[in-house]
């Protein structure tokens, strides 16, 4: 998946207006004009499309983290230049709270079966032996449970 169609989907999922995506990438340290969130929210074939750093995605869940969580105490966690598809689940994790249950829930509204091992697996660290790379379609289902669970509320 694109950086710039998850920042759409949780977008969408939230029903977040330019102003609150503004002071959600604010949280996360990053000050971006309207102008830039509506570039990277645009189709990829409209001319005026700007493709989103993970760096930028990075800062956007980092400030949603915040929001939803509040500020963490004493030095801040580096900034990842690199996002990969565990590290999305692992941020969105941390952001709302969510336990292994409820991450199992989200997927199985979007109809898709998840163990307690695949799930365990897909958030260990990479140099962990039973590590297993987050696929796009894992990750578009667990947005799309997010989506059913928030949007339709």
């Amino acid at each position: 998946m694109t950086t710039n169609d998850i920042l759409r989907r949780l977008r969408y999922t939230f029903d977040y207006s330019d102003s609150k995506m503004m002071s959600l990438f604010a949280m996360g340290s990053k000050e971006v004009t309207r102008a830039e969130v509506s570039d990277w929210l645009k189709d990829e074939e409209d001319e005026a499309y700007v493709e989103m750093e993970d760096k930028m995605l990075a800062i956007f869940l980092n400030g949603l983290i915040v929001d939803k969580r509040g500020k963490k105490e004493g030095p801040q966690p580096a900034l990842e230049t690199f996002l990969n598809n565990n590290d999305v689940l692992k941020k969105l994790k941390i952001a709302f709270q969510l336990k292994s249950d409820e991450i199992i829930e989200l997927y199985q509204l979007a109809g898709k079966k998840v163990s307690k091992h695949e799930l365990s697996a897909f958030l260990r660290r990479p140099t962990q032996p039973q590590y297993r790379e987050l696929m796009d379609q894992y990750l578009r289902n667990f947005l799309y449970g997010l989506q059913l669970k928030h949007r339709n509320s």
